[in-house]
C-alpha cells in the first residue's frame, strides 16, 4: 500500500538520517523512480524533506523533525510490529499498548498522511481466523511470549497429538501465527528446533535461566522449510478418482488435499461433465473421511484398497440408516 510505504520512508529517514534514493529503494524493494515519487508526495503533504546534492548526498528531514515521534515506550515500539494483525496483538496482551502506539504515530503524521492512514484503516482489514471455527484457547500465550522476548527457559506440561502429557524444558525461539493457530518454535534439551501447538500447553513455568539464541537460527526460514517438509512427508500417496462438476467445485472443503480445481492432474475428461483426476492423499483412513464429504459426486478408482474401504464404510452407514427398508416414523415417547 502506498500510504504504508510513505510512512516507511518517513520512519527510515527519521531513524537513519540521510539516505540515498537507491538505499531507500533497496530497503523497501521498489524502484528508484517510485522513491522519487514518494519523496515528492511527502513534501507535498508538508513533510520537511529535502535533497542534498553531491557524492555524499541523499534525502533527509529537516533537523529536529524526528523528535515528533519520540515518546514511544519499548512495549509500544514492539507492538507496532502487530499493527496489521490487531487480533494477534490482543492475544499477546498488546491490544491497548498497540492502540496507544498507533495514536502517537498518527498524531505525529502531517495532516495529509494522517488522512491517508485513516482511509487505509477504514478500507482494509486482515482477519487471520478461519471461517466457522472457534478460536483456540491459548491461556499461556502471553507468558510464553514474554519468555521469547526475554530469552528465558520455560518448563511446560504439553499434551501430545496422541493425548499423552509430557513435561519439557524448552528454550523458546519464536512464535508463529498460522490461520488463527499459534505455534511455539523451541529447542528442547538436545536436537533441532521443534514445533509445539500453544493451545496444547497445559502449564508454563518460567525459569530464571536465560539462554543464547543460536546465531544461525532464522524463524522465517525455519518455518517455511518446516512447512514444505510437512507437506512432502504428509502427502505420500495418491488416489485416482472420478469427480462430477459439483464435486470438483467442492474440493476446497477437503482440508487434507492441498489442490484447487485449477491445479488438478486431469487424466480423463468425460462428455457428461465427470473428470478422472489424480489427487494426493495422506493415508487411507484420512482419505475415506475426506472423499465421503463429496457424496455421490466422487468415485474412487485406485487404489483398490481405498475403494474397498469406502464401500465397506458406505455399507456400514446403510445399516445405521436402514438402507433398503421402508422409512419409519419415530414415535413420540410418552410424557
Amino acid at each position: 500500500m502506498r500510504a504504508g510505504r510513505l510512512l516507511s520512508v518517513l520512519l527510515l529517514l527519521q531513524s537513519r538520517g540521510r539516505m540515498t534514493a537507491t538505499e531507500l529503494a533497496e530497503e523497501l524493494e521498489v524502484s528508484v523512480r517510485t522513491i522519487h515519487r514518494d519523496i515528492e508526495a511527502l513534501s507535498g503533504s508538508g513533510v520537511p524533506v529535502y535533497a542534498e546534492r553531491g557524492a555524499a548526498g541523499g534525502f533527509r528531514l529537516l533537523d529536529g523533525y524526528s523528535t515528533k515521534l519520540t515518546g514511544l515506550t519499548e512495549a509500544e515500539a514492539r507492538s507496532l510490529l502487530f499493527s496489521g494483525i490487531p487480533g494477534a496483538a490482543t492475544e499477546l496482551g498488546l491490544g491497548q499498548v498497540l492502540a496507544a502506539a498507533e495514536l502517537k504515530v498518527s498524531a505525529a503524521l502531517p495532516g495529509g498522511l494522517r488522512t491517508r492512514a485513516d482511509q487505509v484503516r477504514q478500507r482494509f482489514l486482515l482477519d487471520q481466523r478461519a471461517w466457522f471455527r472457534t478460536s483456540e484457547e491459548v491461556p499461556h500465550l502471553i507468558e510464553i511470549a514474554d519468555a521469547v522476548w526475554a530469552q528465558h527457559r520455560i518448563r511446560v506440561r504439553y499434551r501430545r497429538w496422541d493425548g499423552s502429557i509430557v513435561t519439557r524444558t524448552l528454550r523458546p525461539l519464536g512464535l508463529v501465527l498460522k490461520a488463527g493457530v499459534w505455534y511455539l518454535i523451541a529447542l528442547a534439551r538436545h536436537g533441532e528446533p521443534r514445533m509445539y501447538r500453544v493451545s496444547r500447553v497445559h502449564r508454563v513455568h518460567t525459569l530464571e535461566q536465560s539462554f543464547d539464541r543460536p546465531e544461525d537460527f532464522d524463524l522465517r526460514e525455519y518455518w517455511f522449510a518446516r512447512d514444505e517438509e510437512l507437506r512432502s512427508r504428509l502427502y505420500q500417496g495418491y488416489a485416482v478418482v472420478r469427480l462430477s462438476a459439483r464435486a470438483r467445485r467442492m474440493l476446497h472443503l477437503l482440508s487434507a488435499i492441498p489442490l484447487g480445481e485449477h491445479q488438478l492432474s486431469t487424466l480423463l475428461a468425460e462428455p457428461d461433465g465427470w473428470t478422472t483426476v489424480r489427487l494426493p492423499i495422506e493415508s487411507h483412513e484420512h482419505a475415506v473421511a475426506q472423499f465421503l464429504q463429496l457424496g455421490a459426486g466422487c468415485e474412487i478408482l485406485e487404489p483398490v484398497e481405498l475403494r474397498e474401504r469406502v464401500i465397506a464404510e458406505l455399507a456400514a452407514m446403510g445399516q445405521v440408516y436402514g438402507a433398503g427398508e421402508a422409512p419409519t416414523t419415530l414415535s413420540r415417547r410418552p410424557s
